[in-house]
C-alpha cells in the first residue's frame, strides 16, 4: 500500500538501488548530482523535475553508461509543454542490464544461463511561478533477477528557484519517496531508499565558470560513514582493529557533490565533478587514484548536442558514459517566404 513510505535508509540497505545510477553523461562528469544545474537538458529530470520547462519542448534526450564487466544502463527521454495548461511534461525509461550468468546446482553442474534487469518508467510534470519552479516525477519500478521479480513506485519532488539574470539557483529535491507492491519473495518487503537533496549553482556573469555545491542524503545527517574493515589498524596492545573516529568535518564532507562547469558559448562545455563519499568508499588501503573525481564535455553539432562522462570509481576501474540530445523542431523545414 501507498501508506508504506520510508524516509530514510543508510547506504547499501534497501532495494532498487539501480534508481541512483543515472547512466547520463552530464550527470557522470559532474561527480553523479546535477540537481542545480538549471538549462535546457531534457536528461536533467532522472534528477530534479523541478528543472523541467518549455526550453524542453519536443527534446529528446539518449543516455548510455559502460558500467562495469557486463553490466550497462541507459535512459530515454521526451518532454514536451502544453500551453493551456501551462505545464511542461516528460516521459522516460530507464534500465539497467547485469548481463548475463552461468547457472549452477550446488554440485557445480552446470544448468544453464539466466538474466537479471531492472527497470523505470517514468513521467515528469512541472510548472513555473514567477521565479520558482516545481515539479513531480512519478516512477513506475519493475526488476526482474533471475526468477524473482519485483514491482514498485515511487515519486520524486523538486522545487527550484532561479534568479532575475538567470545566473543563481537554489533547489531542493526529495526522491524515491514509494513502496513495493510485490516482493521478490512472500512477504518480505524491502524499503526504497530515499535522498533529501539541496543544492546551489552560480554563473558568474563576466567568465564561463558555473560551480555546484550539492548536499545528499540529508536524511541521514553525519551517518553516511562507517568502519572500512580493509583499512582497520589492529592495537599491538588489545589486538583488536581501532575504531575510526570521524571528524565532524568529515562527516559533513561526505554529504556533499562540488561540480564545475566551462560554458563555452553554445558550442562546448568542459565539465569537472567531486563526489567525496564516493572518493572514501572507493579508495584503496595503499593507492587513492582519481575515484571521487569525474569529468567529461559537451559538444553542439548542427541539430545534435553530444556529451561524454568520465567517473572515476577505483584504481583503474572508470565508467564512460554517452549522451546524445535533439530537438524533433530542429529537423522541421523552414516555409519558404512568399515574396
Amino acid at each position: 500500500m501507498l501508506s508504506k513510505i520510508i524516509f530514510a535508509q543508510l547506504g547499501g540497505m534497501g532495494t532498487y538501488r539501480f534508481l541512483y545510477v543515472s547512466p547520463n553523461a552530464r550527470i557522470a562528469a559532474l561527480g553523479g548530482n546535477a540537481i542545480a544545474t538549471p538549462d535546457a537538458d531534457i536528461n536533467l529530470i532522472s534528477q530534479n523535475p523541478s528543472l523541467l520547462n518549455k526550453s524542453n519542448q519536443h527534446q529528446i534526450g539518449l543516455n548510455f553508461v559502460n558500467y562495469f564487466a557486463d553490466i550497462s544502463a541507459g535512459e530515454a527521454n521526451y518532454g514536451w509543454h502544453s500551453d493551456s495548461l501551462h505545464t511542461s511534461f516528460a516521459a522516460g525509461i530507464q534500465y539497467l542490464n547485469y548481463g548475463s550468468f552461468t547457472k549452477t546446482a550446488p554440485d557445480g553442474q552446470i544448468l544453464g544461463t539466466f538474466t537479471a534487469g531492472e527497470y523505470n518508467f517514468h513521467a515528469s510534470a512541472a510548472r513555473t511561478y514567477k521565479q520558482f519552479q516545481y515539479g513531480l516525477t512519478l516512477k513506475f519500478i519493475n526488476s526482474n533477477l533471475e526468477t524473482y521479480n519485483s514491482y514498485g513506485m515511487a515519486i520524486d519532488l523538486g522545487s527550484t528557484w532561479i534568479s532575475q539574470d538567470k545566473l543563481m539557483a537554489v533547489t531542493a529535491v526529495v526522491s524515491n519517496i514509494g513502496t513495493q507492491f510485490k516482493s521478490y519473495t512472500n512477504g518480505n518487503y524491502e524499503s526504497i531508499p530515499n535522498n533529501l537533496q539541496i543544492g546551489f549553482s552560480k554563473k558568474f556573469e563576466h567568465n564561463p565558470f558555473r560551480i555546484s555545491v550539492i548536499a545528499q542524503n540529508l536524511q541521514n545527517p553525519g551517518q553516511l560513514l562507517y568502519q572500512i574493515r580493509s583499512r582497520q589498524q589492529i592495537s599491538l596492545e588489545t589486538g583488536q582493529p581501532i575504531q575510526e573516529d570521524f571528524t565532524i568535518m568529515q562527516k559533513a564532507m561526505s554529504h556533499l557533490v562540488i561540480n564545475t562547469e566551462m560554458i563555452l558559448g553554445r558550442t562546448l562545455n568542459i565539465r569537472f565533478g567531486y563526489n567525496a563519499l564516493r572518493q572514501r568508499e572507493m579508495a584503496l588501503s595503499n593507492i587513492r587514484g582519481f575515484n571521487g573525481f569525474s569529468w567529461g564535455f559537451g559538444i553542439r553539432l548542427n541539430r545534435f548536442q553530444f556529451s561524454y562522462g568520465n567517473g572515476g570509481y577505483m584504481p583503474g576501474q572508470n565508467t564512460n558514459a554517452f549522451t546524445i540530445i535533439t530537438r524533433l523542431d530542429d529537423f522541421k523545414k523552414s516555409k519558404s517566404i512568399t515574396p
